[in-house]
């Protein structure tokens, strides 16, 4: 399964907040930088997870971005959903519809090592994620204006 270029920067974003040292909160426009993405497609996904609880944002003088104790603790796999939606692997009932969608065994295999994918993920949560070696090298990371 390939995860959709969205879920990657919002999951590489959820790391980069949390080895942030409590009350050192970054902009978008810096997380953007340090994960080199355009600064759009972050604030999109910087909404979609202050919508899902796991990102604090406040606006002014001393602002910024956090994680919240909700997003530390989140479950990888939980977020993930919720972040790649509730699509199935393959569109079955798509334009036009597959002649096999009724008597066909792929859509439910690939529906159980969808689950099974999401399941690997359950036990990890984002604290999991940042742990060493990985931690200290987000917060080594240098933003570089993406082209």
């Amino acid at each position: 399964m390939r995860l959709t270029k969205f879920t990657d920067l919002a999951l590489r974003a959820v790391m980069r907040l949390a080895v942030s040292p409590q009350g050192d909160a970054l902009t978008t426009r810096e997380v953007a930088e340090v994960v080199k993405v355009p600064y759009a497609h972050m604030a999109k996904a910087i909404a979609r997870l202050q919508h899902l609880g796991v990102v604090e944002a406040r606006r002014g003088r001393g602002g910024g971005l956090e994680l919240t104790e909700r997003g530390r603790q989140a479950s990888v796999g939980r977020l993930v959903r919720a972040l790649e939606g509730e699509g199935e692997v393959v569109a079955c009932e798509g334009d036009p519809p597959c002649p096999l969608r009724g008597a066909c065994r792929l859509r439910r295999a690939l529906s159980d090592a969808q689950e099974a994918f999401y399941a690997a993920l359950d036990p990890l949560t984002v604290s999991d994620l940042v742990a060493s070696p990985t931690g200290p090298v987000l917060v080594g990371l240098v933003g570089v204006r993406p082209e």
